[in-house]
């Protein structure tokens, strides 16, 4: 059975499309989970250093479920750096003695923000970390300003 040429260009017009498809899955790879992710190892990249923290954590969200730290914080302007990944975004809510002080957002990209946390009084201090974009890890630490 011979092809006529306007035949084999009708075949291969539609078997491109189907076998560039195959080719792109079978580029690509799954990413690794937030299940499995190794969050310290993580924090240590997209975190800088800080040597005046006064509260830091860092862990999974992977249910829509606030996740709250407190500790006792003396008065002084501090610096909330937050992060995370995994998609989505995560919200960090600043709290002293039961009053909102900020909230600062981070898209889940990797890359961190600060925002700026005055305490006119010392007291203890509450970071909340919550998100509607789980599961996803993140990280954040209270340090005092420079």
């Amino acid at each position: 059975m011979a092809f006529l040429p306007s035949t084999a260009r009708a075949v291969l017009r539609c078997a491109a499309p189907g076998l560039m498809a195959a080719l792109a899955l079978a580029s690509c790879s799954a990413a690794p989970s937030v299940e499995d992710a190794d969050v310290p190892a993580w924090k240590a990249k997209v975190l800088p250093s800080a040597s005046s923290v006064v509260l830091e954590d860092s862990g999974k969200i992977l249910k829509r479920e606030p996740l709250v730290k407190s500790t006792a914080v003396p008065a002084g302007d501090y610096t909330l750096t937050v992060a995370c990944d995994g998609g989505g975004k995560a919200f960090f809510t600043v709290s002293a003695d039961g009053r909102e002080i900020t909230e600062a957002g981070a898209a889940c990209n990797g890359s961190y923000e600060t925002a700026r946390v005055d305490l006119p009084s010392g007291g203890t201090v509450e970071v909340t970390a919550s998100s509607v974009d789980v599961p996803l890890i993140y990280a954040y630490q209270l340090a005092a300003a420079r």
